[in-house]
């Protein structure tokens, strides 16, 4: 009996670690790679693995979504401020009409790197699931957090995301 009541702590135990981690901002994501992109850009094509080494902010955009047109002016202000540091933006947009997203650079011009996938391919790769979507990658490549949206209240998180990420060599 006494066997069994181990046993029984041992796996209790195990499974409290388990929710802490699933629950926990280090989550599984960190284990993962973030899956290559491959996408004509502005300047000619865009390659998310040329980019390793660096601290990434890879966004998903189109020109209908409005919370996009708000976050264009902090993506170019987070790139003016630490790409010194290895800090680089990526973000991708999703019309299917190309002249769509011309028209919203015009309107909100970006600093950092564009590029465009009318298929919608990425997307599906990265499981996005609203817009805008946005996610973290470290310098070795591996996903480390993602968000949904972009709202004020958010940008003070997403800065210090950014420093914690930057900070890690």
């Amino acid at each position: 009996m006494f066997n069994a009541e181990i046993f029984i702590m041992k796996k209790t135990v195990a499974f409290i670690i388990f929710i802490f981690l699933l629950l926990s901002n280090n989550s599984f994501a960190d284990l993962t790679y973030a899956p290559d992109i491959n996408l004509p850009g502005i300047d000619g094509n865009v390659q998310l693995k040329n980019l390793k080494g660096k601290v990434v902010y890879l966004d998903f955009w189109a020109s209908w979504c409005l919370p996009c047109k708000k976050s264009f002016p902090w993506m170019n202000e987070m790139k003016d401020r630490y790409s010194s540091q290895g800090f680089e933006i990526l973000a991708v947009n999703l019309d299917k009409d190309r002249t769509l997203a011309d028209e919203f650079l015009k309107e909100m011009p970006a600093n950092f790197l564009v590029a465009f996938d009318a298929s919608g391919d990425s997307a599906s790769t990265y499981k996005l699931k609203g817009m805008p979507g946005s996610y973290m990658i470290g310098r070795n490549g591996m996903l480390h957090a993602s968000h949904i949206g972009f709202r004020e209240k958010d940008k003070d998180k997403l800065e210090q995301l950014i420093k914690d990420m930057l900070d890690k060599k």
